[in-house]
């Protein structure tokens, strides 16, 4: 199962970057995190961990799987049954806006039934943090 939302920002990518990897910042931004605490102290990088508490789910721990700085990262969560991954990348417009893409895929063998009974809920909240990234680094 994947979910995706996208959004164009008026902000230039390094400022984009900046919010996205402030995770511990993102309650602030999106009402789709109630609680996002970061496992170690130091910049976003392959092998860091987050837990991330979100109304209506289970708290979850993301690792870093992949980043590239100031365009990309991934990570991912396991319950079982069930692997997420999360994609975040940034792709700089000629205008100086960002496009932002985020992207959560589901696999494993429950991956079917949880998407069938939280696809909404899933689609919803990237909306909900596409949209609050948007507006938080579009504010003066």
């Amino acid at each position: 199962m994947r979910f995706d939302a996208d959004t164009e920002i008026a902000a230039d990518a390094e400022r984009v970057w900046a919010v996205l990897v402030d995770v511990e910042r993102w309650p602030d931004w999106t009402a789709s995190m109630s609680r996002a605490e970061r496992g170690e102290s130091g910049p976003l990088a392959v092998g860091a961990t987050a837990r991330l508490t979100q109304p209506k789910l289970r708290p979850a721990v993301w690792r870093v799987t992949e980043l590239t700085e100031g365009r990309t990262f991934t990570w991912a969560s396991e319950t079982p049954g069930v692997r997420t991954t999360a994609e975040h990348r940034l792709l700089p417009l000629p205008d100086g806006r960002t496009r932002v893409e985020l992207a959560m895929t589901q696999s494993g063998p429950l991956a079917g039934p949880i998407g069938w009974l939280y696809g909404e809920l899933f689609r919803r909240y990237l909306r909900m943090e596409a949209d609050g990234l948007r507006r938080r680094c579009e504010q003066g």
